[in-house]
């Protein structure tokens, strides 16, 4: 029914809540009763109570059966309270592993963000939960009624056991030898699902360009053809019902069929009327809606659980005992500030040939950048909207591969290089602050959790965020993310960063959503801060505090200091606001010897 990863992922679970599983079975064992002293009581209240005229004796009997059913009924709640101390630990596991998985693939270096981690987390995750929770429930319900209807049943009529076991046990062969091909059936009904989902998020993504090239219809009907193919891997699986439903004909109605047709023949050889009554109970409340139970849940559940759990496993690695930690991390080939081979420190960053697209036919938002930074340099990057300074900012940081040349961060090559690695080289800052559940102090530690408080304050008031802080309530207040504005969610980011123990900032209009006075407190706390410092300028004023500037001037972006480019770069000047015809003279190439 399954691989080999998903048995082994489910006994390896099983196997470490033993102890949750014995409660479970000794409540089942209880739950059981009913099934088990069902026929017997019902016969014997028949034949020596109703047929013998003994009324207070055959209510006697029935009173020993509500007994039962209320034991089993109570039973019950401590059956799901069993299954739950089972299956969520399971869940959380699955839930961490598919997380590491996402995060891993995503901030690798040359990674991409995976939108179909998204169904794995928020719906595969937790159809494995249901299923395996469904899955224990329903074969350990057969295993204990069945179990208990067919010993019942040996004590009332040994003769009638055997007739009612054979086609029961044919039933589940039927059911077994169809299970294959409903799991292959199952696994391509999840498959489509996932290719309908990149699917559609691909074409959502990245609307703008479908409009504008005119692909629309093209567009829709691959959409269209994923779609279909989803419906008819439904419909599919749903034809596959009909095995179940002959699976249950043959092992639940048959029985009673057997049980029917016998029962003249029995009843002459001596079998009393309250014996085949209680056969039919154990066959009818027991034995039945058991097998059920089973089929319709292995059926369903079982094979969504079999193939969505091999989909987990495929695509979300088990994390290796050292992922994480420091000491896991692939070294960097040159480490951090070693020197080069004539003696001087590497420099910060250092950009070869660096061409970038959107796409294998899209226009290059880079093409052949060539850019050296010097270690404790100040760099603002400015230019329009889309010229590519995020990107130019991605690919310096390693959270995208370029399509042509290369990266260097303190000699360090970015491509190939563990994320563990990069993370002690540089750190970016987006435009989107992300601010986490849990105390100010915890948040702005997240990449230095060894700073002590007297190492937090300072980098606080340096950069103008006492205020915030002082109105939050102190650093040991718990917080909401929810509740903060963009420009609060940017400060406490912007401090975070400010403590990272990495000799490379980059800004990506990281303060966008700061006020001017503000803003250029939190640039002058970086400039003045030991190490490299790269702007992706918001405003024009971040460029006349750098020590050069960048600037996307068409197709040939320039460097030079602020007085430079007023004269020799025109998109420079409208950007400062300068409309005036200036001669230019030629651009200070970007390439650095």
């Amino acid at each position: 029914m399954s691989g080999p990863g998903v048995r082994r992922t489910t006994w390896t679970a099983l196997r470490a809540r033993r102890r949750a599983l014995g409660r479970l079975a000794a409540w089942s064992a209880v739950e059981a009763l009913p099934a088990l002293l069902g026929g017997v009581l019902v016969a014997r209240a028949v034949d020596r109570g109703f047929l013998a005229g003994q009324l207070g004796t055959g209510l006697a009997w029935l009173g020993g059966l509500a007994v039962a059913v209320l034991l089993g009924a109570a039973a019950t709640g401590q059956v799901y309270r069993s299954l739950g101390a089972v299956v969520e630990p399971f869940r959380d596991e699955l839930a961490a592993r598919v997380v590491h998985g996402a995060l891993r693939d995503a901030t690798r270096a040359g990674g991409r963000a995976d939108s179909a981690a998204v169904a794995r987390l928020t719906h595969q995750v937790e159809v494995v939960r249901d299923t395996f929770g469904g899955l224990l429930l329903v074969v350990r319900g057969f295993l204990f009624t069945a179990g208990a209807a067919l010993l019942g049943l040996l004590a009332l009529a040994p003769p009638l056991a055997g007739a009612v076991a054979a086609p029961l046990v044919v039933g589940l062969a039927v059911f077994g030898a169809s299970l294959p091909a409903m799991v292959a059936h199952q696994r391509a009904q999840v498959a489509a699902g996932e290719r309908l989902g990149r699917s559609a998020a691909s074409a959502l993504a990245g609307h703008r360009d479908v409009v504008a090239s005119g692909a629309q219809r093209r567009v829709v009907s691959e959409v269209d053809r994923r779609v279909t193919a989803q419906a008819d891997a439904e419909r599919t699986l749903a034809r596959m019902a009909a095995l179940r439903s002959l699976s249950l004909g043959l092992g639940g109605w048959l029985p009673v069929v057997v049980l029917l047709l016998a029962a003249p023949w029995l009843v002459r050889r001596g079998l009393s009327t309250g014996a085949v009554l209680g056969a039919l109970v154990y066959v009818t409340t027991g034995l039945q809606p058991a097998l059920h139970a089973v089929v319709q849940g292995v059926g369903g559940g079982g094979l969504r659980y079999a193939v969505t759990l091999g989909r987990i496993l495929r695509t979300s690695p088990q994390p290796g005992p050292g992922c994480g930690s420091p000491a896991a991390a692939t070294p960097p080939a040159v480490p951090d500030g070693t020197a080069t081979a004539d003696g001087s420190a590497p420099p910060a960053v250092r950009v070869r040939g660096l061409t970038f697209r959107y796409g294998p036919h899209a226009r290059p938002v880079l093409a052949d950048l060539t850019l050296t930074v010097a270690a404790g340099e100040h760099l603002a990057v400015v230019g329009p909207s889309g010229a590519g300074k995020s990107t130019l900012a991605a690919l310096v940081a390693g959270l995208v591969p370029p399509e042509a040349g290369t990266v260097h961060l303190a000699g360090t090559p970015v491509a190939g290089t563990a994320p563990g690695a990069l993370a002690r080289l540089r750190v970016l800052v987006p435009q989107e602050a992300y601010v986490r559940s849990g105390s100010l102090g915890d948040n702005l530690r997240y990449l230095h959790p060894d700073a002590d408080d007297a190492t937090v304050r300072a980098a606080v008031d340096a950069l103008g965020a006492g205020p915030l802080v002082d109105r939050l309530g102190g650093l040991d207040v718990e917080i909401d993310p929810g509740a903060l504005s963009a420009g609060e969610r940017q400060l406490v980011a912007a401090v975070r960063a400010y403590l990272a123990p990495v000799p490379l900032v980059i800004l990506d209009e990281a303060t966008c959503h700061l006020d001017p006075t503000l803003e250029a407190t939190v640039e002058y706390a970086f400039a003045r801060r030991p190490g490299t410092l790269v702007v992706i300028a918001h405003r024009i004023s971040s460029a006349t505090r750098a020590r050069r500037v960048l600037v996307f001037d068409g197709d040939r972006p320039l460097v030079g200091t602020h007085d430079d480019l007023m004269t020799r770069s025109p998109t420079y000047r409208e950007l400062v606001g300068h409309w005036e015809d200036v001669a230019p003279s030629p651009g200070v190439p970007v390439a650095h010897p």
